[in-house]
């Protein structure tokens, strides 16, 4: 039992690396753990299905933000925002990228629309990249640099949720901590990320690439190439009042969901985008997040796969049972358990709230601190999810640089992220869980 996540993650992992279709290998990687703790292909299958239904809220929510950023592109506000950017920044390589990796903060506190702006930002951005030839692996790392960073480094937005389910899960196994204590423990962690950035922009990646046409597997879309002048108008405030508006409702109510209604409401009642044209919105946004949020939905069936048949309590027991109270090793294995199982689901959300509860009673026993165990399990929880094929840190950035189909999902976004984020992640995570 003890070996379920790591075969079945193993699993997903190779039939990713040779390109099959990341649904398609977690389904695989489902039934594989299934199988494995004596479930039938039947049951494995329904199990899955019946776990898609834990991403339900998150899957919508996806789906509505893709609405709403298709709408949004609809004004031509975004129009302005890349000439601007192309205007100022082209020729200037570094700073682009950084730039990038801003907008992309922004995303998460600020106007928490997530990696909703992606596919309305980058692929206008992609003849400009051709013509600097930016290698594309360095922005899949400056985007998922920004999903990822301000949930670990910043109690706010997506931030302050992932912190609550850090702090839920301690004191519910009888730890307690203050969000402000939770910042503490995890600006070390943060560094690593900002220091996986600063590899891939100044080292790794610095040398001109040209993007292969292919590379990506699918037919490229249309790119609209914008050559009227667009204006600030009337249209364009509204836009910004429908976005203040998304973004106030998404804080008062902590529901993405109920955000992206509102913005989208508010741009049909300003009547920017006519009521007509509401069908064709719906259809450009599922076609935006369809995939992203489906795959969400498999992963979180994969994940119940997991937890129900006990294969992750397994694989903690078995490598708690061998440590002792070496806390070096405790916490390299802990974390090294945390990177597995969040690869194979796909979400640091969703894997904190399942590793909490293994977590906190070793730890404690160990002698660890509050501090140190928080540490440990934001640094777990968030390892994997750059790097997974299944997280939408991933996703997000893949949508956006492959409109024109020179860019794979694993070679150019998950090998990339995974290497400059969850490698620094993982020693920066275990140094903080050793000096706190």
């Amino acid at each position: 039992m003890e070996w379920v996540v790591l075969v079945s993650v193993l699993v997903m992992i190779i039939l990713s690396l040779l390109r099959v279709n990341v649904i398609i290998a977690i389904i695989a990687a489902a039934i594989i753990a299934g199988l494995m703790s004596g479930l039938s292909i039947t049951e494995s299958i329904e199990m899955l299905v019946s776990g898609m239904g834990g991403s339900a809220n998150t899957a919508l929510s996806y789906i509505l933000l893709g609405a709403f950023a298709v709408a949004i592109s609809y004004t031509g506000i975004m129009t302005m925002l890349v000439k601007y950017l192309i205007r100022v920044l082209t020729g200037k390589k570094t700073m682009l990228l950084l730039v990038i990796a801003g907008v992309a903060c922004l995303s998460q506190n600020l106007v928490p629309i997530h990696i909703a702006f992606i596919p309305i930002l980058i692929p206008p951005l992609l003849k400009l990249f051709d013509k600097m030839r930016i290698d594309r692996r360095a922005v899949a790392v400056a985007l998922t640099f920004g999903l990822k960073t301000p949930y670990i480094m910043i109690p706010a937005g997506f931030g302050l949720i992932f912190y609550g389910i850090i702090k839920e899960g301690m004191e519910s196994s009888g730890v307690a901590i203050t969000i402000g204590e939770i910042t503490k423990a995890m600006f070390i962690p943060g560094l690593g990320m900002i220091f996986g950035l600063l590899v891939a922009i100044f080292i790794t990646y610095r040398k001109e690439r040209d993007a292969i046409p292919g590379a990506g597997g699918i037919v490229p879309t249309n790119i609209k190439e914008e050559d009227t002048v667009v204006t600030f108008n009337k249209k364009h405030l509204f836009t910004l009042v429908a976005i203040l508006g998304s973004f106030i409702v998404q804080i008062i109510t902590d529901n993405l969901i109920v955000g992206a209604l509102t913005g989208l409401l508010l741009l049909f009642l300003f009547l920017v985008i006519p009521f007509r044209k509401g069908d064709q919105v719906m259809t450009e946004g599922i076609g935006m997040m369809g995939t992203i949020a489906f795959v969400m939905l498999v992963a979180s069936g994969y994940g119940m796969i997991l937890q129900e048949t006990g294969a992750v309590t397994a694989l903690v027991d078995v490598s708690s049972g061998l440590l002792g109270d070496n806390q070096a090793l405790i916490a390299f294995i802990l974390l090294l358990v945390g990177l597995l199982v969040t690869l194979g689901i796909g979400s640091s959300f969703g894997t904190v709230p399942i590793i909490a509860a293994l977590y906190v009673p070793i730890c404690a026993a160990a002698g660890f601190s509050p501090l140190a165990i928080a540490a440990l399990i934001g640094t777990a929880g968030a390892l994997g999810d750059a790097g997974s094929p299944a997280s939408d840190s991933t996703l997000g950035p893949t949508a956006g640089l492959n409109a024109d189909g020179k860019h794979n999902h694993i070679w150019d976004t998950c090998v990339p992220t995974f290497i400059h984020f969850n490698i620094p992640l993982f020693i920066f995570g275990w140094v903080a869980a050793l000096i706190l």
